[in-house]
């Protein structure tokens, strides 16, 4: 029998019409874009299915991501697909959280509302993201811990793949350094600001308050958190984890390989585009990746887990 991980994308992979088969086929999905237009107060199918800018823009981007997210897990669920442990990348942890129960639907994309706003809000401008190639991760701590400026690693997203975060000054002069030391290539994000560094602290405290209004139940499926790349075994935990996740970095790679060290070896990416499954090829090629975005997509996985 195949040990299964539902893994969910973060911000980035987002783009027009996505998850629109689910909710014009599926009540299920429907049910979680319902929810969410009520907890936003906006409508879902326009910011999702009509071309606009909003889907771009980072208060928007995270509860389109997740509302889609959550709709497809549903129709997972629906049609008898669980899986044994749990985890997301950044925003995809939301995700996460609600497959093994921790969060319900509406709670978890109220605060991926609230996260979004003042994810946007702590660093309208003044920040920088960069993408490093083939550079290991020693060498990449080494340099921006030497660095003037506020610069660190964002996201660990796969061997040769790591990005790091901060003031535009601190990261470009990294880059530089970065180069010298070897790197094949590095290349600037597009991104409205330096996720993953301590310049995002402050929205990580308004986090907490809003935190402190959500009820966290009993893990019913284990999952692993971003800042640990570790299981996460007491509820009482996860508030303090969510606060902390937004300035610390994202265990991406150290979190698939400790999945596949419990056996894991068959991981189904819920929502848009591919990225994770393109890790997991790198991190991990022993093991099955699926990337469930489509009905087609769903029916193949359907044929093959039989």
């Amino acid at each position: 029998m195949s040990k299964i991980a539902f893994v969910f994308p973060g911000q980035g992979a987002q783009y027009t019409g996505m998850g629109k088969d689910f909710y014009e086929n599926y009540d299920r999905a429907k049910e979680v874009f319902a929810i969410a237009n009520k907890v936003s107060g906006l409508s879902m199918e326009e910011l999702i299915f009509q071309e606009n800018e909003n889907l771009h823009i980072t208060k928007y981007t995270q509860v389109a991501m997740l509302t889609v997210e959550i709709a497809i897990l549903k129709v997972l669920q629906e049609k008898g697909i669980y899986s044994e442990v749990n985890a997301g990348l950044s925003l995809g942890e939301y995700g996460a959280l609600v497959a093994s129960e921790v969060l319900s639907v509406h709670d978890a994309l109220e605060l991926v509302v609230k996260r979004g706003a003042f994810m946007q809000e702590a660093v309208p401008t003044g920040g920088a993201m960069t993408a490093v190639m083939g550079l290991s991760n020693d060498v990449i701590e080494k340099v921006c811990s030497e660095a003037e400026g506020i610069v660190s690693v964002a996201n660990y997203n796969c061997p040769g793949q790591t990005v790091i975060t901060g003031e535009v000054e601190a990261v470009n002069k990294a880059a530089e350094k970065l180069k010298e030391a070897g790197a094949k290539r590095c290349i600037p994000l597009k991104v409205s600001g330096p996720f993953h560094s301590k310049m995002l602290e402050e929205a990580g405290k308004k986090l907490a308050q809003e935190l402190e209004k959500v009820k966290v139940e009993e893990i019913k499926t284990p999952y692993i958190t971003n800042v640990t790349a570790d299981y996460v075994t007491d509820k009482n935990q996860v508030k303090d984890l969510l606060e902390r996740q937004i300035s610390s970095s994202v265990r991406w790679q150290q979190s698939v390989e400790r999945m596949v060290k419990d056996g894991v070896d068959t991981f189904i990416e819920i929502g848009p585009k591919k990225t994770l499954t393109g890790f997991l090829r790198k991190i991990a090629p022993e093991a099955k990746g699926y990337n469930v975005e489509t009905i087609a997509d769903l029916e193949k996985l359907v044929e093959v887990l039989g």
